[in-house]
């Protein structure tokens, strides 16, 4: 669930304009025009669906890799092992948007006539927003499941060397007049990029999120990004997060943990790797009569009882379903220093700073 603080130096930014300006700024770094549309509206995506950890903040970031020799910005995946519904993808160090569509893509054309495709991705780079990924299966009434491995920014629980990712997972379940149940969660209590966002805004993140170096809890964001990210639920956190991560790697070769580069290093390739997985409903049951008991297990869950001082209950997806819609009509919120970052890349670039209001 997207949970950010309010800020006074927010502007609404319509996200058309945004896409175009990101666009030409991918464009800049050498990448072809449908790879670089690609990405920028990945990364859009993101911001629309309130997921601003993995939207356009990243932008320097990524310019950053793909100028410096980190990322290819011409790579092409391809499929280098296939075996029924089982493919391996070498995603060519392209960014790993480019290859995870690819890849997704590729399990969604099988499990049409397998029931169920997993394509394993090696040879990535950060692929961001893993919804994004998930949510290709909707169209095609298919559930769509998409993992991947991350910098290690946790420890085994008790312990203190950062050496565990948080590994996220999202699961893409398509219903009928409900919004899709959609879960995108990370194993730590919240993502890396969230705390980059309570930094800059200047606000203390929440208790429970995050140790110092020594391992004592901290609110206090600077303290967090130098310590560790806390996992959810203690040990079961951690379990999750290892498991994630060797599906997200080992199947395809792909490098674990202490292995990976990262998206800061900027000439160091990141040998990311990804899960994805298409399960094709028709497969197993009437795609009608399955979308509408999602819908029901949504409308349930809405319409539960509520503790005291909760004013409403939701299924996973909903909250970022609505700032969806919202957003396409007043615009996706951003602050002053994302935006500064996004027009400083593109200075650098040569971009034209008018394609962003």
């Amino acid at each position: 669930m997207a949970h950010y603080p309010g800020s006074e130096n927010e502007r609404r930014i319509e996200p058309g304009a945004l896409r175009a300006c990101v666009e030409a700024i991918f464009r800049a770094c050498g990448m072809g025009r449908d790879d670089a549309a690609l990405l920028a509206g990945a990364l859009v995506a993101a911001d629309q669906r309130g997921i601003h950890s993995h939207g356009t903040l990243r932008v320097p970031d990524y310019v950053e890799k793909l100028t410096v020799g980190g990322v290819d910005p011409r790579g092409r995946p391809r499929i280098v092992r296939e075996q029924g519904a089982a493919l391996v993808v070498d995603g060519g160090n392209a960014m790993g948007q480019i290859a995870a569509a690819f890849a997704m893509t590729a399990a969604i054309e099988r499990a049409r006539h397998n029931a169920v495709a997993v394509a394993a991705v090696r040879g990535s780079n950060h692929c961001g927003a893993m919804d994004h990924w998930a949510m290709m299966a909707l169209p095609h009434d298919m559930i769509g499941i998409a993992m991947t491995n991350a910098l290690p920014t946790m420890a085994p629980w008790g312990g203190l060397d950062k050496i565990v990712g948080m590994n996220p997972l999202a699961v893409a379940i398509p219903a009928q007049a409900e919004p899709p149940i959609v879960l995108d969660i990370a194993f730590g209590a919240t993502a890396h990029g969230k705390i980059r966002v309570y930094h800059q805004k200047g606000h203390p993140i929440p208790e429970g999120w995050a140790f110092d170096a020594e391992g004592r809890p901290t609110t206090d964001a600077a303290a967090a990004l130098a310590g560790l990210i806390q996992p959810i639920g203690g040990h079961k956190g951690i379990g999750l997060a290892v498991v994630t991560g060797i599906l997200s790697t080992f199947l395809a070769g792909a490098s674990y943990g202490t292995e990976l580069g990262d998206m800061v290093s900027g000439p160091k390739a990141g040998h990311d790797g990804h899960l994805f997985m298409a399960i094709d409903v028709a497969a197993f049951q009437p795609v009608d009569a399955f979308k509408r008991r999602v819908d029901a297990v949504s409308r349930q869950i809405q319409d539960g009882r509520r503790r005291g001082g909760v004013d409403r209950l939701c299924p996973p997806g909903l909250l970022e379903a609505e700032f969806e819609r919202r957003y396409a009509v007043e615009g996706i919120p951003l602050n002053d220093e994302t935006l500064a970052g996004i027009r400083a890349a593109g200075r650098r670039l040569g971009v034209d700073g008018t394609l962003l209001p």
